[in-house]
């Protein structure tokens, strides 16, 4: 069956990714399938989503699956000061996968540890976000053919934003070269470049979003700054529209580039970008869906091979 739960993109070594690339490739030429009939997954999400959120759900309904759970911490028992303990204990019992998002760092951890069932982190606080690594890799792969070798770009908010963080680690085993771009106030965390420097990753530091750090990449990774994650507004205001891309800054870039970002954007793309080729945000959200289903099924101990209809 493989592990047990997806916390972290450190739960993955090298097989295990391009074991799920491979699954979500089969997933995106037949993504409606009964292999979950009779299951039920159960999404607990207690901080506020919309892609993740649906992307899940739609990847289970396709595969025949129910759904339970919640999208709004507000309506659930955790407003009458249930534990999050209690709560996964008592889904555990209702259901046979959880998929959660939670605020706090390290809670889909804790979770994984208690749970009778397998969890699927979709998100905690600025940790991680194992799902969106696996579609960001799944669409690395397809666009470039290839995971090994790589200049990513990655532009924006570096510090609180968990799709980097677990982006740095998913690379980690495909030797690649960074470029971090980000103003002094939201630099990649100390911690990344040390595990960078541990594992023998090359990267640079940009506080300019130039032509270079462009103009260098295979895959320009955008990521908008998250008011959510500030506790002083003013500095929010301050660095909120600090990076934007527009089209004629991808004039003299690779022609192979493609810009990616795991929405929403707010103003760091400007829609003048959307019908360049170089453009492929919109396909991998759309990638989210199949690679999720792969996710699901492996923890499940569900087999795709052989099964397109």
């Amino acid at each position: 069956m493989g592990i047990k739960s997806l916390v972290n993109i450190g739960d993955y070594n090298r097989d295990d990714i391009y074991r799920i690339i491979k699954s979500a490739s089969r997933f995106k030429q037949n993504p409606d399938r009964d292999l979950l009939q009779g299951k039920i997954c159960a999404t607990l999400f207690f901080e506020p989503s919309t892609r993740t959120r649906l992307s899940f759900e739609t990847a289970v309904n396709r595969l025949r699956g129910r759904i339970i759970g919640f999208s709004d911490s507000a309506t659930s028992s955790s407003t009458k000061g249930e534990s999050l303990k209690d709560t996964i204990m008592m889904v555990g019992n209702y259901a046979d996968l959880i998929i959660m998002r939670h605020h706090l760092e390290g809670s889909a951890r804790y979770a994984s540890e208690i749970s009778p069932i397998p969890v699927i982190n979709a998100g905690d606080g600025s940790n991680q976000h194992p799902t969106q690594t696996m579609l960001d890799l799944f669409t690395i792969y397809e666009t470039q053919g290839t995971l090994e070798n790589l200049t990513i770009t990655i532009v924006g908010d570096l510090k609180y934003g968990r799709t980097v963080h677990s982006l740095i680690h998913g690379l980690s085993h495909f030797n690649p070269t960074f470029n971090f771009v980000a103003p002094e106030e939201l630099h990649i965390p100390d911690k990344y470049k040390t595990f960078c420097e541990n594992h023998h990753i090359s990267y640079r530091e940009f506080t300019e979003f130039s032509p270079e750090a462009i103009n260098s990449a295979d895959i320009l990774y955008m990521t908008r700054v998250q008011k959510e994650r500030f506790t002083d507004l003013m500095e929010y205001e301050k660095v909120k529209n600090v990076y934007v891309l527009h089209n004629r800054m991808l004039h003299d870039s690779k022609e192979h580039l493609k810009v990616l970002h795991p929405l929403p954007r707010v103003k760091e793309i400007n829609q003048d970008v959307d019908e360049n080729p170089k453009a492929y945000y919109f396909e991998q959200a759309k990638n989210g869906m199949y690679t999720r289903q792969a996710i699901i099924c492996d923890l499940m101990g569900i087999k795709d091979d052989g099964l397109m209809g």
